[in-house]
């Protein structure tokens, strides 16, 4: 793949034990990068630095962290300033689906802290360290119900947003300064974050070959929507007024949630 050959061959990802983070640290690794996978699953990440050092004979740095405590984004922070990396790719993230009075209140202040806050600080880092001229990239990841509010998922909606607005920011910022930034948009994708947010995923498209696209785009464009699916809706919503999108996602949202009984 040519085009992250312009990038420094190192690279840090959130979300690294599972789905789609899993999915970049295995398509960078194919091409000689050497990665820090962040994830709390110390067990989870031990394993695929194994394989990856065996398949590829690259170099792997693994590091649990919790994203949603204020410790242990301190000390990721305060070590991205010894190190320069030429991808930071942030996947971690999660969701909560329910009627929002009944979710619990300490969880969607963590999910505001692990997929917004925890974004901010690491980006900040990120481009405050830059020691040269050569490119960087930033991969963040929005999602399909971050265009629009979404009833029954309000919390997690409402952090795709604030990413999708944060990506398109920081790249008029500093894509004629050689900062590439991405936000993924995805629809359903079958990971372990149905699980977490309780939700039933039909139709949910695979995270295996999502990072190859994602890569193929970055500095081409600031949003993608990788699969026939994300571009499917993506593209039939956007066609839509913003109370329209809301109302649709809510009955598709609905299904996922309470099967059709919200």
């Amino acid at each position: 793949m040519k085009g992250i050959r312009k990038y420094k061959s190192s690279a840090l990802i959130t979300g690294a034990s599972s789905g789609i983070g899993k999915d970049f640290a295995y398509e960078l690794a194919k091409h000689g990068y050497s990665l820090t996978l962040i994830a709390r699953d110390l067990r989870r990440l031990n394993e695929i630095k194994s394989d990856l050092e065996s398949k590829y004979k690259v170099q792997v740095e693994v590091n649990s962290k919790d994203l949603s405590k204020n410790s242990d984004i301190k000390d990721l922070v305060e070590g991205l300033k010894t190190k320069d990396y030429g991808l930071v790719v942030l996947a971690a993230g999660y969701g909560t689906g329910g009627q929002f009075h009944t979710l619990d209140l300490e969880s969607e202040l963590r999910m505001v802290d692990v997929n917004c806050r925890s974004v901010v600080q690491i980006c900040h880092q990120f481009i405050q360290n830059r020691k040269d001229n050569t490119p960087r990239g930033l991969v963040l990841f929005g999602s399909l119900v971050g265009f629009q509010g979404v009833p029954w998922t309000s919390t997690y909606a409402a952090t795709k947003a604030f990413i999708q607005s944060f990506a398109e920011a920081i790249s008029g910022e500093y894509k004629n300064k050689g900062i590439d930034v991405i936000s993924v948009a995805p629809g359903p994708v079958k990971t372990n974050f149905a699980d977490r947010a309780g939700m039933t995923m039909g139709n949910a498209q695979s995270p295996d070959g999502i990072a190859k696209e994602v890569l193929s785009q970055l500095g081409k464009t600031v949003t993608v929507r990788p699969g026939f699916l994300s571009k499917f809706l993506g593209y039939s919503l956007i066609t839509l007024p913003r109370n329209l999108r809301t109302f649709v996602l809510k009955q598709i949202m609905g299904q996922m949630v309470f099967g059709g009984k919200g």
